[in-house]
């Protein structure tokens, strides 16, 4: 390995304050690591939060006060982050050269509404009732449409694609959580 070979892992979090960001990038000790730029655009920003001088190998729980979007009580509390998509790109210098870019499709919100109408349904019987069947098959489409959705947006590379579906699957989850008096 002659060059530095960035990656990054963007795991998904149950934790709804937390973006966790993980430098699985392979670098090589010959060539110097300098001017290390994690930069992240949230959903509905225009420009990118940046983040420097992060050591390789880095693991980074990014908040709302990391990305600016929370600007007070960040020593007590975090806001919650949104679902949708982030743009995330992990550079060294030359950084123009020497970058990674991705497309990042944040479930966070809409897997803890899906756990909660797990939750709620009456599964302790082996043979659930036909209504608790029908609400499993409904479940199983959302989480298809959920796992679509970060598809599309995460390897197709078609962002508005994804977030359409993403945004389907979240009316149908709405209606089982209301359903069962949940909050969205």
């Amino acid at each position: 390995m002659a060059k530095n070979v960035l990656s990054l892992n963007l795991p998904d979090l149950l934790n709804t304050c937390i973006m966790r960001i993980e430098d699985t990038s392979l670098y090589n000790p010959l060539v110097p690591v300098s001017c290390s730029v994690l930069q992240i655009t949230p959903p509905g920003f225009n420009l990118p939060i940046q983040i420097t001088n992060r050591a390789p190998g880095f693991i980074a729980n990014i908040s709302a006060c990391d990305l600016g979007i929370q600007q007070s009580n960040c020593d007590n509390w975090n806001n919650a982050l949104v679902d949708g998509l982030y743009i995330v790109n992990w550079s060294i210098s030359p950084n123009t050269v020497v970058f990674v870019e991705y497309n990042h499709l944040r479930i966070a919100n809409i897997m803890n509404i899906y756990m909660k109408v797990l939750c709620q349904l009456d599964i302790s019987n082996c043979l659930p009732t036909i209504e608790v069947q029908e609400k499993i098959k409904e479940l199983q489409l959302i989480k298809t449409l959920i796992d679509a959705a970060k598809a599309k947006v995460e390897i197709a590379q078609n962002p508005q694609a994804g977030m359409a579906i993403y945004n389907y699957a979240r009316q149908r989850l709405n209606k089982l959580a209301k359903f069962y008096n949940l909050s969205c």
